[in-house]
């Protein structure tokens, strides 16, 4: 039967090591408030908040220190009580300088957050709930850092039969979400009805990975007697996590070239970001913190922790310790993540985890060696999507981009990484790719 565990997937894609033992058994911790709080303007896609605070104001943790520019746009909450020393630009994940918040915070404050304006899931309106997600300042925390207002904002013309709620974390070393399913189940089961009713969703599955058959059971366990949810659990793939695998392995129903999971009935969602608006909106708060994964070889003391937004990546790894020998810091997980340019980078929203590699690792997932394609057809065998990875390299290096799009589908790629994992020639094709989507994109705006 098409229900059985091992039915539900997709096709191709790969199996990475996994890499989890070390902190899918460690509970979540608080961590420390580093001196010195760097919380970018833009951290989410779309425009950047607007400040309504200005230099030597001195602001609540939890308070709204930037509105959201338009629809497409987040609030901006401090994530300690403390002043805010100047507004000035500060490094990005993606190499640029970026306006952001230097906050100092006070070393007595007890650091406790106030209450706002409450949203109650059950007499709300959906226009109300929307509302209230995008004051929260809540973005997709599985990496994407989309609005999830947006997102759950469906179309006039569209309709939602499914909630996926996204626990698959199908990255490497990355176990956030695990440890949020076990520990914060409550805030799950407290969010779903807020995303049920924006949307308009009659039902919600909540998909988790067999490697987190612990996680499955407790949120069955927890599921409200008579509420229209239930929990599957699908094979280990990667990446199983991405949207439009989850909606083919649940569903059955494929995402169609340049649509959105709306397009065929269901929304998706990851579980932390489900929890964070069953913990911020029935008392009106703002997301000011989240649970990451800092761990790799490179690292210590390793766990999943709730790290206040602004963290500097250096003052992490100061506090957990690395190993002498640490040669590239990822943001994220191994096969989406980014190599860190610089340690002043601060974590935000859509930071997953913070992995430290080290020089003589045998289990490196990233190359330093490239050489020619051989045409052997592995990156064509992973591509979850079915596109031709090896004929768009060869694209790419002759700056044929245009070709790239419009011949072999560039855009659909969501940059999972399966294709430069296989490579034997260690082509960096994701790195090309992005390239690539960056000049079209830069060509569009241009005209």
């Amino acid at each position: 039967m098409r229900h059985l565990l091992g039915t539900k997937t997709f096709a191709h894609g790969i199996h990475p090591p996994e890499f989890k033992a070390d902190t899918k058994d460690l509970a979540i911790r608080q961590f420390d408030f580093a001196s010195l709080l760097i919380v970018p303007l833009s951290q989410h896609l779309g425009k950047p908040a607007v400040p309504i605070v200005g230099e030597g104001a001195e602001v609540t943790r939890g308070q709204c220190i930037a509105q959201p520019d338009g629809f497409m746009s987040v609030a901006i909450h401090a994530p300690a009580t403390s002043v805010i020393r100047k507004i000035a630009r500060s490094p990005a994940i993606n190499g640029k300088m970026m306006p952001a918040f230097f906050l100092e915070p006070f070393p007595a404050s007890t650091q406790e957050m106030p209450g706002g304006n409450p949203c109650d899931a059950e007499t709300a309106s959906k226009d109300e709930i929307i509302a209230a997600i995008q004051q929260a300042g809540i973005v997709g925390l599985g990496g994407a850092a989309f609005p999830t207002h947006v997102k759950l904002k469906v179309p006039d013309d569209k309709q939602a039969d499914l909630v996926i709620v996204n626990g698959a974390e199908c990255e490497p070393y990355l176990t956030t979400d695990h440890r949020v399913m076990l520990e914060h189940a409550d805030d799950i089961m407290r969010g779903i009805p807020y995303v049920m009713k924006a949307t308009g969703a009659p039902r919600a599955i909540i998909a988790v990975e067999d490697n987190k058959r612990d996680a499955a059971e407790v949120m069955r366990k927890a599921i409200p007697p008579g509420q229209p949810i239930s929990v599957e659990v699908l094979p280990v793939k990667y990446p199983q996590g991405a949207e439009k695998m989850l909606i083919t392995a649940i569903l059955g129903r494929k995402v169609p070239s340049g649509g959105l999971p709306i397009d065929v009935g269901a929304v998706c969602i990851n579980v932390g970001t489900t929890a964070q608006i069953g913990a911020l909106l029935p008392s009106g708060q703002g997301l000011q913190d989240r649970v990451i994964t800092v761990g790799g070889p490179g690292v210590q003391r390793k766990g999943n922790y709730r790290i206040p937004i602004g963290t500097p990546l250096r003052y992490i790894l100061d506090k957990v310790g690395t190993e002498p020998n640490v040669s590239t810091v990822v943001m994220g997980g191994p096969m989406m993540g980014h190599a860190a340019s610089s340690l002043d980078i601060p974590i935000t929203k859509g930071s997953t985890g913070v992995i430290a590699m080290v020089d003589d690792q045998t289990d490196t997932m990233i190359s330093r060696h490239e050489y020619p394609c051989i045409r052997c057809g592995h990156c064509v065998d992973a591509c979850p999507l079915f596109l031709n990875p090896s004929q768009m390299g060869l694209l790419a290096n002759v700056q044929r981009y245009d070709e790239m799009a419009s011949d072999y589908h560039l855009m659909d790629c969501f940059e999972c990484g399966c294709c430069t994992f296989v490579c034997p020639s260690h082509i960096p094709l994701v790195q090309k790719f992005r390239v690539a989507k960056s000049a079209i994109r830069k060509a569009k705006a241009a005209v």
